[in-house]
């Protein structure tokens, strides 16, 4: 189990700190600090705040993820999914949504809008090579494990 020091910001007094909602959940479900509530109409962007900062440790990350039910119910998104928190960042976590959906959505006080998981991040660090060998895939790009048929070779 590892520990993030969490200050609650006083817009947030009140509210309960994130939790699992499951013995077996990954994410800790993120909730509203907004004071009244927040209209998201159809096809628009708004941030929103959950009066938390965190002290996330050196070596990890914190993703912010939609809730799956938003998302099927309501076209909720987080809209850069997975959003990442990374650990030298102090101020207040806020919350990207975007209404996909086909009405607007009213956001209350409380309410869970987003998931958080904790995640182990590796530093790189670069080594610049000729030739980085050969795959099968090799340049494929996007849908490309998917197509059913070869590409010819293209002729010059």
């Amino acid at each position: 189990m590892i520990h993030v020091p969490v200050t609650v910001l006083s817009h947030a007094a009140g509210l309960p700190l994130p939790a699992y909602q499951t013995e077996g959940s990954s994410g800790m479900d993120l909730l509203a600090a907004v004071q009244e509530p927040m209209l998201v109409a159809q096809g628009k962007i708004v941030l929103v705040p959950t009066g938390l900062r965190l002290a996330i440790p050196s070596g990890y990350e914190a993703q912010v993820r939609p809730r799956s039910g938003l998302a099927l119910r309501h076209g909720i998104a987080v809209l850069n999914s997975p959003g990442t928190i990374d650990a030298d960042y102090r101020g207040e976590l806020q919350i990207i949504l975007a209404n996909l959906g086909q009405e607007g959505f009213t956001i209350e006080r409380g309410m869970r809008i987003a998931q958080l998981v904790l995640a182990r991040v590796e530093r790189l660090q670069w080594q610049p090579v000729e030739d980085l060998g050969q795959t099968s895939r090799g340049a494929g790009g996007f849908g490309h494990t998917g197509s059913s048929h070869t590409p010819s070779p293209s002729t010059s």
